[in-house]
């Protein structure tokens, strides 16, 4: 073995289980390097999410360690959004214009439905934990997708379904006001793929709260469809309920990971920054 063999940084890393997940224990020193970024991407590719016990990162970390792994982006709006790094808290005081919005991160949801070319990944660190609630679970939609049945995949494989923010609000509003009803509205909608195809080959599952319907097919039939894939991809044992600490840090696929936050009191403080990594493929290739 050669002297930059034996120098160069290991990945030292485990399954979480078999269908999703992995745990990293490299320092943060290592990880900014950027030397392990395309072994954590094969990773994220292929377990869905990368979780980080009590890496303790700054948002300036933070920052820089979405950058060696693909860029970060511009993060969604709002008071709460500084240098790339964007506050999720349920709190009006912190996020008056977006708190609305964030109360569907309680559903099974996939981020960036209504874009063309969603995120290539979230980024999450734990600042601020509740003492009751606030876990968050992952459910893996591509090695879900693998494990259906052929008789299934055949049925879905050309469905398309229409995405629309406002669906996702009703989850958390059932009786809204026409003014919220038609500022939802107001973000139009997305029609998208049943069953998303990679470039590297697999397939997952797009759906979650925004997904409202399947094109061409009977209102009852399509809630089966939907609802039915949802909760298969959200069994065992695609599924990982995480149990933060402070100072966590969690990556996720976003075109291949349903999440959602356990429910917690909304004005108990909770807090968790999140970047994102730029997208590389749209929905449909």
């Amino acid at each position: 073995m050669s002297v930059a063999e034996l120098t160069k940084t290991q990945l030292r890393a485990e399954p979480i289980k078999e269908k999703i997940g992995t745990r990293v224990f490299n320092s943060k020193a290592e990880l900014l390097t950027g030397d392990l970024s395309e072994q954590l991407l094969e990773r994220l590719e292929n377990t869905g999410i990368l979780v980080f016990p009590e890496l303790n990162l700054t948002d300036d970390e933070q920052v820089a360690f979405t950058d060696v792994l693909g860029g970060s982006v511009k993060e969604i709006g709002g008071a709460a959004t500084k240098q790339g790094v964007f506050k999720v808290s349920l709190d009006k005081k912190i996020n008056y214009d977006v708190a609305e919005y964030l109360m569907g991160s309680m559903y099974w949801h996939i981020d960036g439905t209504m874009n063309p070319v969603p995120i290539r990944a979230s980024m999450l660190t734990a600042k601020v934990l509740t003492d009751e609630g606030g876990d968050t679970e992952f459910a893996n939609t591509a090695s879900s997708y693998a494990d259906l049945d052929e008789a299934t995949k055949a049925k879905i494989a050309d469905l398309r379904v229409v995405h629309s923010l406002w669906r996702s609000q009703l989850f958390h509003t059932p009786e809204p006001t026409m003014e919220q009803l038609e500022r939802w509205q107001g973000h139009g909608e997305a029609e998208l793929p049943l069953v998303c195809k990679h470039k590297s080959g697999r397939h997952s599952l797009v759906l979650g709260n925004t997904a409202h319907y399947v094109i061409g097919v009977d209102p009852k039939e399509s809630y089966r469809i939907l609802h039915g894939l949802r909760n298969f991809a959200t069994s065992e044992p695609y599924m990982y309920t995480h149990k933060w600490n402070v100072g966590d840090t969690i990556i996720w696929d976003n075109r291949t990971s349903l999440h959602r936050a356990t429910p917690y009191d909304p004005d108990a403080g909770r807090m968790m920054h999140r970047t994102i990594l730029q997208g590389t493929e749209a929905w449909e290739n």
